[in-house]
């Protein structure tokens, strides 16, 4: 007893002794609590418990799934109390030192808390069944509440019974050991819905322990408990009711049953605690007020069984004694494992040796007899006996044969013969942990129990083994089956497989989309959004919103072509379905179905920005909606079974068509085409919470004549808000803090974030016991928490600075099994976890996103919080935070690398786009070629405007770092571009300049390339010919040519680059440069002759693309109408992307480029001083100065004219609301301005024309 003198102190400090409590009765213990003994260096500092009601097979107190192991006393004096996580019901409680003082000697001093516990006992023989009887013949019940507990050796047997005429039925049985609830509240007279529904729950129930039960149901909605362990279900069908006739039955069927229940044993065993519905069932047995007529001997108490088990660890065996020099051998035992290989039984023969064991699963025995030349004889018998059941073997070898019978099956029974006559040693050991001096067995320890085991057809007294009568064992625990099911209940998640050995389970998580120990981890990304952001292009995809949550991944298509993401989810319906059969109301009706649940669709439409699905109803003598005040004909069903009468291009209690909307149906007095039966009626449905279309009604299809098609396309939802879902942290103390959660077995959390602080705490959640944590550190991201007493601490180092402001992304998951901390992707450290203390998590504080306790709060940028599978509202909780704001800034960091060709990464709010305005490029990343087919004649000019004043262009750095000075002359350009044509001779690119510098690209007539390099200084151009192939071949081919200096670098195709060097006579500067020509120079001033006479005529006739001169793209300018570019175009220039291959070779940064524009709107500088000679250019841009001017007088009178022949005034009077300016109308701009209106539109609408 506590604080009293004394205290327990074996004799010998060793890891056989225990200290027995008797409580005299059973009693219900919730607490323990233990101090050393008293003035002395003896405590105990770890123990287990152990519990029987009849000092035989004993069990240990099982939390987690797991032999408990209790922390006790670090001294003698202190006081460590333990509250119980299920109470012990028990009359005899074991005390198992584990490890004690290293300073003294084990010692205890111990108090167990609890009440008395008091129940009626009711033995079942098999025979016996407990027939209860209803007040009323037939029982409507809405509502039941039943609970027992029960004890029992055998693993099959019906706990209860009852059933009714209409099919109705509840049932309780045991089935191989685990208990299986059956329930059938009806099926409707049709039998298309089936009312059977069946939940099974726990395994090793056969072990003589007392196991509660509780049945709680109202209406479908059922709660199954199982020692402590409650399943939730929902019963099939569509009826409330259970329906029962005359009786209830417990411990079998009752006489009245129907002959279909048959083939059922009775329960064996004993069963307390029995109530139905308030009424205790025992104690009317007790009082004889319940029918048990069927009992041959009804007893209140429960009789012990006759077998005792013994469990053996890795490190045990059992030996013991048996006839010696004996012509017959005989053994026989029973057994349970998970493992599917170990030693049962070994004896030594007087010539050889004998085994049995477990081989995969089956009993096989080895018989080696050394006296013919080592013959070896090899029997197995049975499969899968690793499954946790007793199972029986018993081995025979007498005369010249042997047999080995499992399960007690004689028809399976297997024989061999014995080339001679055996002679057995006398000794056998049990279990195989031992010296092997004389043996050969190469089988590794059994793990598991024994019982009944039998040497020479003698029962083996093992309370006499326990006391040292016969015998001997090491590290055996007798009395006791210590098998734990550690697939019950299920760890592995989402439909994953468990398998288990002894000591642990593993998960097959193949098939189930997910991955990891536990089967936690989604295998796939949350959204289209994410796989665009990690560089993938438009396909099918699979998806998986809520990460680790309860919704599967399903397959989604996803077009990524255009600057936004779209999700697509496609239907049954083909287009243009035609409606045929109407019912008897002249109703035809179309079920669309998807590819996915409604769940699926709603974690789709639930996070996007907008959805929209595209719906047309064609029509001959088939109306669609009626007018605005009537009954619609059509109506279509959406998201939650909700009948919508608005169509295509229209809104919420508009009932109208698109064209109803914007004043263009075929027929003025109608508000649908097929109102009128004509024509079509097509449009988009953007309300995403009544969409996706999952039932179309068609309503006007039995007049003479009458026809009607359904198009319904696929659901499309724009981007993903959860995805970009960000807060930004602007001080060290600034916090987000979320309301408490309860923490799961597994718990997952990932999120992205950036910085360019060093240090900082990401979030943090404080139990009152446990704790979970996620902090940078420098370059390393730490994780920790608690798992029972014992913190766990991971950490990942990463091998570049995380305070570089790019996106990094962390994941953390702990489970059962294991504790994994990833960063990045790649970065991952793996621990296992610690074997106890896996208690779901009670946190009683909120989440702190940021800082929290006095600590460093982190400084950046996070988003995409997910814990478990649900993301967490950061920008919400942001605006009504101090010290954070919403939304993050800083995308193009992490993303830019994925626009290419130089395009510029700009920043948004929920993410970036490419600029792809200074590239020859288009497209949503600048990859798109932009290109155009030269007809003959056809000549493209690109204009550099000239500007008075001093230099606008800053110095910039060149590719090869050389600096440009800051005047207009170039020493360094870059032109690329690609063509294909099969004509020549031809100009494909020339550049001109206010002097006679030039740089020309040409094909010769033998279809070779020639650049032709101008600078001054030099007689004659410099060229360089391209002389190994023909260009003019019809395919497509490209170019680099780079200059720097002297040096010229040539690159055709994907060929080796050339270099080559300008005479040192020759200038280095591109003076002036005024034009670019595609496909035909048109110019004034001095041009080289050849190229006039050799080139220009009849022009370039093919294809021309990617062209683009420093930062100049001419002929994407000329093909984008909407670019206001000194461009012009003579003949018929095509769009085409001229079949070119991808490019390699990146144009220049804009950072090195002389030719890039700033935002200002600066131009392209011109000095005057430095014009040619005699004012001939000065002159000839005058005179077009003027001519331009006067053709742009005399376009201006002439559209003043047309204007106002063709006007008409008017006033347009209605309720628009803001976004009218933009809309054709009232309804059209009540839609755009508010996407939630659902009213009808007031058409007072008044015009007059003058």
């Amino acid at each position: 007893k506590l604080a009293c003198a004394g205290g327990w102190s074996p004799l010998d400090t060793d890891r056989y002794q225990w200290l027995q409590v008797d409580l005299g009765s059973r009693k219900q213990v919730v607490s323990i609590v233990t101090q050393g003994r008293y003035s002395s260096s003896d405590w105990t500092s770890k123990y287990r418990l152990l519990y029987s009601d009849t000092q035989k097979n004993w069990r240990p107190y099982l939390q987690d799934g797991n032999i408990w192991t209790f922390e006790g006393n670090v001294n003698s004096e202190g006081v460590v109390r333990h509250e119980l996580q299920h109470a012990i019901l028990a009359r005899y409680i074991r005390f198992i030192p584990l490890d004690w003082s290293r300073e003294g000697r084990i010692g205890v001093r111990l108090e167990l808390y609890g009440c008395s516990y008091w129940a009626d006992v009711i033995s079942f023989d098999g025979q016996g069944v407990i027939s209860y009887r209803f007040r009323s013949k037939k029982m409507k019940i809405v509502k039941d509440v039943i609970s027992l507990k029960f004890r029992t050796t055998a693993r099959d047997g019906v706990l209860l019974h009852g059933e009714g005429q209409q099919g109705d039925y509840i049932s309780l049985e045991l089935r191989r050991a685990r208990l299986q609830l059956s329930i059938n509240l009806g099926s409707n007279q049709y039998g298309s819905i089936q009312g059977h529904t069946s939940v099974i729950s726990g395994s090793l129930l056969d072990d003589d322990h007392w196991h509660s039960v509780v049945i709680e149901r109202y209406r479908r909605n059922v709660n199954f408990t199982l020692d402590h362990h409650t399943q939730q279900f929902r019963t099939n069908g569509e009826f409330d009711h259970l329906d029962l006739d005359y009786e209830i039955s417990f411990g079998g069927l009752p006489v009245s049953a129907k002959p279909s229940s048959g083939g059922r044993e009775n329960f064996v065993g004993c069963m307390e605690g029995i109530t139905y519905n308030g009424d205790n069932i025992t104690n009317l047995v007790r009082r004889k007020k319940v029918d048990t007529s069927s009992f041959r001997n009804l007893t209140f108490s429960c009789t012990e069984s006759n077998s005792s088990p013994v469990f053996f660890n890795s490190t045990s065996f059992l030996r013991l004694p048996g006839q010696s020099d004996s012509d017959t051998l005989s053994v026989s035992l029973s057994f349970r494992t998970w493992n599917p290989n170990g030693l049962l039984m070994f004896t030594a023969l007087a010539d050889g040796w004998v085994e049995v064991g477990l081989t995969e699963g089956k009993v096989t025995v080895y018989m080696n007899v050394t006296q013919r030349k080592n013959t070896r004889i090899d029997i197995s018998s049975g499969s899968g006996l690793n499954d946790g059941q007793w199972h029986s073997v018993h081995l025979n070898a007498l005369e010249n044969y042997a047999m080995l019978t499992v399960d007690g099956d004689e028809a399976s029974t297997v024989r061999t013969a014995i080339p001679i006559q055996i002679q057995t040693g006398g000794t056998y050991y049990f279990g195989g942990y031992f010296m092997h001096t004389n043996t050969r067995s190469s089988q590794r320890s059994f793990q598991g129990c024994m019982q009944m085991i039998h040497i020479d057809d003698h029962l083996v007294d093992l309370r006499a083994v326990e006391q040292g009568h016969i015998g001997t064992f090491e590290n055996v625990s007798l009395d006791m089956c210590a098998i734990i099911d550690r697939c019950v209940p299920n760890h592995c998640e989402h439909t994953g497989r468990c398998s288990q050995t002894w000591d642990t389970f593993s998960c097959n998580c193949s098939g189930t989309g997910y991955t990891g120990a536990t089967c936690h981890t989604s295998m796939y990304q949350q959204s289209c959004e994410e796989y665009k952001h990690q560089g993938k292009n438009s396909g099918s995809y699979w998806i998986d919103p809520d990460g680790s949550g309860s919704i599967a991944p399903f397959r989604v298509n996803c077009d990524m072509t255009e600057d936004n993401v779209w999700t697509t989810l496609k239907n049954n319906l083909s287009p243009q379905t035609s409606v045929t059969s109407a019912d008897q109301e002249g109703k035809a009706v179309l079920q669309i179905t998807y590819n996915v649940t409604d769940e699926q669709v709603l974690s789709v439409t639930g996070s996007a920005e907008s959805c929209e699905q595209y719906v047309a109803y064609a029509c001959r003598m088939s109306r669609l909606l009626n007018t605005p005040d009537g009954v619609p004909f059509t109506w279509w069903v959406g998201r939650a079974n909700e009948r919508h009468s608005y169509w295509g291009g229209s809104g919420p209690g508009i009932q109208k068509c698109s064209c109803g909307i914007e004043h263009n149906c075929t027929d003025p007095k109608h508000y649908c085409n097929c109102d009128a039966d004509l024509k079509e009626d097509a449009g988009l449905l953007v309300y995403k919470d009544h969409l996706p279309v999952r039932q179309v009604v068609v309503g006007d299809t039995s007049r003479a004549g009458s026809e009607a098609k359904v198009t319904i396309g696929p659901l499309k939802c724009l981007g993903d808000r959860n995805y970009w879902n960000a807060a930004s942290f602007t001080s060290p103390a600034s916090y987000l803090h979320f309301p408490s959660f309860r923490g799961e077995t597994s718990t997952d959390i990932s999120f992205y974030f950036k910085t360019s602080s060093t240090h900082g705490v990401f979030l943090e959640n404080l139990g009152t016991t446990d704790f979970l944590h996620i902090e940078l550190r420098g370059s390393v991201i730490l994780f920790s928490f608690d798992v029972g007493s014992e913190r766990v601490e991971l950490s990942v180092r990463s091998p570049v600075p995380l305070n570089n402001d790019q996106w990094h992304r962390v994941e953390a998951e702990k489970n059962i099994k294991e504790a994994v901390l990833q960063l990045n992707g790649q970065y991952r450290e793996f621990r296992p976890s610690p074997p106890q203390g896996h208690t779901r998590l009670e946190f009683y504080s909120e989440l702190y996103v940021g800082a929290s306790s006095g600590q460093r709060g982190f400084l950046g940028c996070m988003r995409a919080l997910k814990i478990n599978g649900a993301t967490f509202d950061l920008e919400e909780r942001a605006k009504v935070t101090p010290g954070v704001n919403p939304g993050c800034q800083g995308h193009c960091s992490s993303y830019g690398m994925h626009c290419r060709n130089g395009g510029k990464c700009v920043e948004q709010y929920n993410g970036y786009s490419c600029d792809c305005s200074l590239t020859a490029y288009d497209g949503p990343y600048c990859t798109d070629d932009v290109g155009g087919y030269f007809e003959t004649g056809t000549l493209v000019r690109y204009d550099f405007l000239p500007e008075v004043g001093p230099f606008a262009l800053r110095e910039v750095n060149s590719l090869s770092g050389v600096s440009v000075p800051s005047e207009a002359n170039l020493t360094q350009e870059e032109l690329v571009f690609s063509f294909s044509t099969s004509s020549t001779p031809s100009i494909l690119v020339y550049i001109s300049s206010r002097t006679q510098d030039y740089l020309a690209v040409v094909l010769r007539h033998n279809g070779t390339l020639q650049v032709r390099y101008s600078l001054g200084g030099l007689i004659e151009p410099y060229t360089i010919d391209v002389d190994h192939r023909n260009m003019a071949n019809g395919q497509p081919h490209s170019v680099n040519i780079t200059r720097n200096l002297r040096e010229i670098r040539l690159q055709l195709d994907h060929y080796p680059v050339s270099t080559y060097t300008l005479p040192e006579t020759s200038d280095t500067q591109f003076n002036l440069v005024k034009s670019i020509f595609l496909g035909k120079v048109f110019e004034t001033g001095q041009i080289d002759p050849i190229i006039i006479e050799r080139y220009n005529t009849p022009g370039f006739v093919g294809c021309l693309s990617r062209v683009q001169f420093n930062s100049v793209a001419p002929l994407k300018a000329a093909l984008r109408s909407g670019l206001s570019t000194p461009v012009s175009t003579h003949g018929i220039l095509v769009p085409s992307n001229c079949g070119a291959s991808p490019l390699t070779i990146s144009p220049m940064a804009s950072a090195s480029d002389p030719w890039h524009i700033e935002a200002a709107g600066a131009v392209f500088p011109f000095n005057e001083d430095k014009a040619s000679d005699g004012g001939v250019d000065r002159n000839s841009a005058i005179i077009g100065g003027i001519i331009s001017m006067v053709i742009f007088t005399v376009l201006c009178i002439m559209v003043f004219v047309i204007r106002h022949m063709f006007r008409h005034k008017g006033s347009y009077h209605t309720n628009e609301a803001k976004g009218a300016e933009s809309a054709d109308c009232a309804d059209a701009a009540i839609i755009v301005n508010d996407p939630a209106f659902t009213e009808t539109i007031d058409e007072s609408k008044k015009e007059w024309f003058i």
